[in-house]
């Protein structure tokens, strides 16, 4: 069977529980009554998937993520948060400086891998997940 193996993988397999969980909290700014399901969490997505767990493990139908990709592109520029000092910190002391450069694809599985691996365990039996690539959003 083949296996996809990087640098850090090891380091990175159970990122996922050594994260603490965390409790939501409500913002009656944001609230638009009592009685509303939806919820808006804002903060880091691994530490919000990690929020969901409790309430949603095995029971999410639909995922659709926009990770930011590699693409080495000239000018090219994803605002979101990957390039943040906590991110920076966590890949230096997980995969190590050596280039300090977050395209490395080495640097990017480490950081998108527990993620995906949360999200495996939000899903349903018959769940299905989306990952949109910038080129696929001008086709949709």
């Amino acid at each position: 069977m083949p296996v996809l193996n990087w640098i850090g993988k090891d380091k990175v397999v159970n990122h996922d529980k050594e994260l603490p969980f965390r409790v939501l909290k409500q913002n009656k700014k944001f609230s638009v009554g009592d009685k509303s399901e939806n919820l808006f969490i804002e903060g880091d997505n691994l530490e919000a998937l990690k929020v969901l767990m409790p309430f949603y493990y095995g029971k999410i139908k639909f995922v659709y993520i926009d990770p930011p990709y590699n693409t080495r592109k000239e000018g090219w520029k994803y605002n979101d948060r990957v390039n943040s000092p906590q991110i920076r910190s966590w890949l230096n002391k997980t995969v190590g400086t050596e280039g300090e450069d977050l395209c490395r694809h080495d640097k990017w599985l480490c950081m998108i891998y527990p993620r995906l691996k949360l999200i495996k365990d939000l899903m349903s039996q018959n769940g299905v997940i989306f990952v949109i690539s910038m080129k696929m959003k001008n086709i949709i």
